[in-house]
C-alpha cells in the first residue's frame, strides 16, 4: 500500500491528484522480449508484486498490436539481443502511434565489462525511450525500477493527461479563477474572470498583480494582511474590492489558496472570486452587464437571488444552469441548499453574524461599512491569531510562530521519524518510601514550594531522575494518594514508569522539563485565587497532566513530524500530533500494569471526569490554539472580574461572591486549568536568570538539532533561523517573550498575583535585550578583553 498526497491509503494501482482519481485500472505493462529468459521472468514477477497487469509480445508487430489494444502505461523493450529485433526501431514504431504520447518506454541494455566505457544514452532517448535499465534478473531490482517509474514518469503522465479535462472544467466554471506564480505574475484567468473584470486574458497573462489598478475602497492594510497570510502557506478568504477595466469597483468574495510544490515551496496562488452577495446593487450591475455582453443571457448570467431572513442566506432556485441538459441535477442541488438554510442548528458565531447583518439594514453608510469590516474578520477561521508583520521584518518571530503554531506543510516523504522509546524500569534505583530519599535530595526538596527552586540541581543530584523524587514530594503534599485511594508504592512505580518514558537524550524535552512544569503547576495551585477556584479533582488532574504532558517527546516539533510523514502524524491526521500522543500514551502506560495503575481504585465516573480533565490540559499545551486560550481567559475571567472590582458599590463580601461565581463556573474552571498548565509549560523566561539562560540554551540546541536533521533528510526547514552557525539566541528569546509570554503572563498575573515572576521576566528580558544590542548571538556576553 502507498499514501496519496492527502495521507490516504491507496493501492499501488490507483493514482490521485488532490481529490481527483486519474487512473481507475491497475497500471498495465507490456514486455517486448523475443525469448523468455530470467530477465523477462524477473519483470513478470515484479509486475505481479506491484499489482500491475502484464502482457508479453515476442515480435515488434505483435507489440504494436497489443499496445493499440491495451494502451499500456509502461513498455519494457529488450535491447540486449539485436539479432531478434532492433530496440530503437520497435520504440519508433510504438511512438508513431497516437496513444504512446502518455507512455513510458524502458530499454533493457546489457551489462558492460568494467574496463569498457559507459555508452551514451542519447541514441536511446532520440529513438523515443524514456529511460534505460541495465540488465539485472533480480525481481527486487525490477520491482524497484517499476515503482520508481510509477512514482515518477507514469504519475507525471497521468497528470498531463488530466490537464485537458481540468482546464476544460476551469473554462466552463462560473466562478472567476485567477492563477499567479509565487511572484504574483498572472499565469491564467478563465472566461468567468474575463467577463467579471472586463479584461481579455491577453491583457492580463504575464503581468504582475501590482501593475493592475487597485480599488481605493479596501482598507489600507488589507493587501499586507493577505500577503502575510498566503506567504506562510495558509489560505486566505474574505471580502475584497477589485477595480474592473471600466474603472468601476466590484465587491468580491475571494479565496486565495497557496499551491505547495516539491520541497514545501509555494509555486502558485489560486484565487477564486465571485461577486459578494451582500451587495444588492453590485449584483444587479453585474447581472446587467452579463445580459448585454453579447452572450446568451439565459445560460451565462447570474440571476438575482431571493434572500431569506438571514442576509447571507439565499434561495438559489433562480440561478440559471450553465448547461441546458442538467436542470434536474441543479434543482436537486438547490433544494438541498434550501434545506440546509432552513435548519435551526446555529453556532454562536453564526448568531453574532446574523445580528450584525440585521443591524446593517438600518445603519448609516459609515456604520454599515464598519460592520462590513467586522463581518470580514468574524468570517475568518483564525479569530485568535494576531497578524504578524512581513517575514523579513522579524524572521525570529516568524520562524518561532511557524514552527510552534503550524502542523507543517504536508508532503510525501520516505523519511520516517522513528521514536526510540525506552520503557525499561530496571535501570532506576527505586526509593523505598518518601522517608528513605537520600538526605541531600531530601534537603533540596525542602525548598520545593519556593519559585526559585533549582530544578537543575535536583536533576544532577538524582542522575537525571528528578520527576520521580519531586513528584513523590508534591503528590504527598497535595494528598494525591488519598484522593486516588492508591498506595505510595503504586504512585512511585507510576512516576518511575512515566519518567523512564521521557527521552533523556533530548536537551530540553526530557523528564527534567516535566519536573519543572510539575513544580510550576504545584506553585500555581497553591496561590489563593487559584486554590479557591478549583476542587481537589482539578488539582490532581493538573499535577498528573503536568507530569505526563510531554511523555515520549522525540525532541522534534509537530511540523517536523508532519513533514517527515511520521507514523504519529499519520495516526493523528497531522493535528496536535505530539499532544495527542502524550495524552494517549500516558493512559496506555498507566493502565497496562496493576503495579503502576494509579487509577485502579477509583470508580468509573470519577475516572472519566479525571481522564477528561487530564486530556484537556495536555492538549491545551499545543501552541496552535495559544491565542484562543489566552483570549478566552482574558475575556471570560479577567475582564468580568475587573469590571466587578471597578463598578461594585456594595459590600466587599458581595464583591468577592460575584468574582467567585465567575471563577467557579464549570466553563471558567476549564479555562483556568488550561491557562495554568500553559503558563507552567513555558515559564522558563519567568525563572531566575541562571535558570532562564540554561533553559534557553537547551531549547535552542533542540531546535538546532532539528534543523540539522531537516537538512540531512531533505525536509522543509521549519525554523531556518535556528541554524547553529548563524542563530542569535538573544533575538529568539526576545521574540518568544514578546509574542507568546508577555500577554499570557500579564493575564495570569492579574488573576493569580505573581509579582516575583513578573520581576524575573522583566529582568530576563532586559538581559536578552542587552546581549542583542551588543550584537552577541550566544547565551552569555563575551569575556572582557
Amino acid at each position: 500500500m502507498l499514501l496519496d498526497i492527502n495521507g490516504k491509503m491507496v493501492s499501488a494501482t490507483e493514482e490521485y491528484v488532490g481529490p481527483m482519481r486519474l487512473s481507475q485500472e491497475p497500471i498495465q505493462v507490456l514486455l517486448v522480449f523475443a525469448k523468455e529468459d530470467s530477465q523477462s521472468d524477473a519483470f513478470w514477477w515484479a509486475c505481479d508484486r506491484a499489482g500491475f497487469r502484464c502482457n508479453i509480445a515476442r515480435t515488434p508487430e505483435s507489440a504494436v498490436e497489443c499496445f493499440l489494444d491495451k494502451h499500456h502505461e509502461i513498455i519494457i523493450i529488450d535491447g540486449r539481443h539485436s539479432r531478434y529485433f532492433e530496440p530503437e526501431a520497435v520504440c519508433r514504431m510504438i511512438r508513431a502511434t497516437k496513444p504512446s504520447e502518455n507512455t513510458v518506454i524502458l530499454a533493457v541494455v546489457p551489462q558492460k565489462p568494467s574496463d569498457q566505457e559507459e555508452p551514451s544514452v542519447l541514441p536511446l532517448l532520440c529513438a523515443g525511450f524514456s529511460r534505460r535499465f541495465v540488465e539485472n534478473n533480480s525481481v527486487s531490482a525490477c520491482y524497484n525500477e517499476l515503482i520508481q517509474m510509477e512514482h515518477g514518469e507514469v504519475r507525471c503522465q497521468f497528470k498531463l493527461r488530466a490537464c485537458n479535462s481540468i482546464f476544460t472544467a476551469l473554462e466552463h466554471c462560473q466562478e472567476a479563477v485567477e492563477i499567479t506564480s509565487e511572484d504574483h505574475i498572472i499565469q491564467y484567468v478563465n472566461p468567468a474572470f474575463e467577463r467579471m473584470m472586463g479584461y481579455h486574458k491577453g491583457e492580463l497573462i504575464g503581468k504582475e498583480l501590482t501593475e493592475l489598478p487597485k480599488s481605493d475602497k479596501n482598507r489600507a492594510d488589507l493587501l499586507d494582511t493577505i500577503n502575510n497570510c498566503i506567504k506562510k502557506g495558509k489560505e486566505w478568504q474574505g471580502i475584497y474590492y477589485a477595480r474592473k477595466k471600466s474603472g468601476d469597483s466590484i465587491q468580491q468574495h475571494v479565496r486565495i489558496t497557496p499551491v505547495i510544490g516539491q520541497g514545501g515551496k509555494i509555486r502558485h496562488f489560486v484565487a477564486i472570486k465571485r461577486p459578494h452577495i451582500d451587495n444588492n446593487n453590485q449584483l444587479h450591475k453585474f447581472n446587467k452587464e452579463e445580459r448585454y455582453s453579447g452572450e446568451n443571457s439565459h445560460s451565462e448570467c447570474y440571476s438575482l437571488r431571493h434572500r431569506d431572513r438571514r442576509k447571507d442566506s439565499m434561495d438559489d432556485r433562480s440561478v440559471s444552469s450553465r448547461s441546458s441538459d442538467a436542470p434536474s441535477l441543479q434543482n436537486r442541488r438547490y433544494s438541498s441548499v434550501a434545506r440546509i438554510h432552513s435548519m435551526t442548528i446555529e453556532a454562536p458565531i453564526t448568531k453574532v453574524i446574523n445580528i450584525i447583518n440585521a443591524a446593517q439594514e438600518s445603519s448609516p453608510v459609515t456604520v454599515a461599512e464598519a460592520l462590513d469590516r467586522v463581518l470580514e474578520i468574524l468570517r475568518t477561521t483564525e479569530l485568535y491569531s494576531p497578524q504578524l508583520a512581513s517575514k523579513e521584518d522579524d524572521p525570529h518571530t516568524s520562524d518561532l510562530v511557524g514552527g510552534l503554531m503550524s502542523d507543517g506543510l504536508r508532503r510525501l516523504s520516505g523519511n520516517e521519524y522513528v521514536f526510540c522509546k525506552n520503557m525499561s524500569q530496571s535501570q532506576l534505583a527505586i526509593p523505598v518510601t518518601l522517608n528513605d530519599v537520600p538526605p541531600n535530595i531530601a534537603e533540596m526538596l525542602n525548598d520545593e514550594e519556593c519559585w526559585e527552586f533549582n530544578i537543575l540541581e535536583l536533576e544532577a543530584a538524582t542522575h537525571k531522575r528528578p520527576l520521580t523524587y519531586l513528584g513523590l514530594k508534591i503528590c504527598t503534599s497535595f494528598g494525591v494518594c488519598e484522593f486516588l485511594n492508591c498506595s505510595e508504592a503504586t504512585l512511585r512505580s507510576w512516576l518511575q514508569l512515566i519518567e523512564a518514558s521521557y527521552h533523556s537524550s533530548n536537551s530540553y524535552h526530557n523528564s527534567t522539563h516535566a519536573a519543572d512544569v510539575l513544580h510550576a503547576t504545584a506553585y500555581f495551585l497553591r496561590k489563593e485565587r487559584v486554590k479557591s477556584s478549583l476542587d481537589q479533582l482539578d488539582e490532581v488532574a493538573a499535577l498528573i497532566a503536568a507530569a505526563v504532558h510531554d511523555v515520549d517527546h522525540p525532541g522534534r516539533t509537530n511540523s517536523f513530524l508532519c513533514n517527515a510523514g511520521s507514523e504519529l502524524a499519520i495516526l493523528y491526521n497531522d493535528t496536535a500530533v505530539l499532544e495527542s500522543h502524550h495524552a494517549a500514551l500516558a493512559f496506555q502506560l498507566t493502565v497496562r500494569d496493576s503495579k503502576s495503575n494509579i487509577f485502579k481504585n477509583i470508580d468509573r465516573t470519577q475516572f472519566r471526569t479525571l481522564r477528561q480533565a487530564i486530556i484537556d490540559m495536555v492538549l491545551a499545551t499545543e501552541m496552535t490554539r495559544h491565542f484562543e486560550h489566552v483570549s478566552k481567559f482574558v475575556n471570560s475571567i479577567n475582564k468580568p472580574m475587573a469590571a466587578i472590582e471597578e463598578t461594585s458599590t456594595s459590600s466587599v463580601n458581595s464583591d468577592c461572591e460575584g468574582q467567585a461565581n465567575i471563577r467557579n463556573s464549570p466553563e471558567n474552571r476549564l479555562l483556568i486549568k488550561r491557562m495554568l498548565i500553559k503558563c507552567a509549560d513555558v515559564a522558563n523566561p519567568c525563572r531566575p536568570l541562571e535558570l532562564c539562560i540554561e533553559w534557553a540554551g537547551r531549547i535552542s540546541e533542540e531546535y538546532f538539532a532539528q534543523t540539522d536533521e531537516e537538512k540531512r533528510q531533505g525536509l522543509p526547514v521549519v525554523m531556518p533561523v535556528f541554524d547553529r552557525n548563524t542563530c542569535s539566541v538573544p533575538k529568539s528569546q526576545i521574540s518568544f517573550i514578546d509574542y507568546f509570554i508577555t500577554d499570557m503572563f500579564d493575564a495570569w498575573d492579574a488573576f493569580a498575583t505573581l509579582p516575583g515572576l513578573m520581576e524575573h521576566l522583566s529582568e530576563n528580558y532586559k538581559y536578552w535585550k542587552t546581549l542583542d544590542e551588543m550584537n552577541c548571538k550566544s547565551l552569555r556576553p563575551p569575556p572582557p578583553s
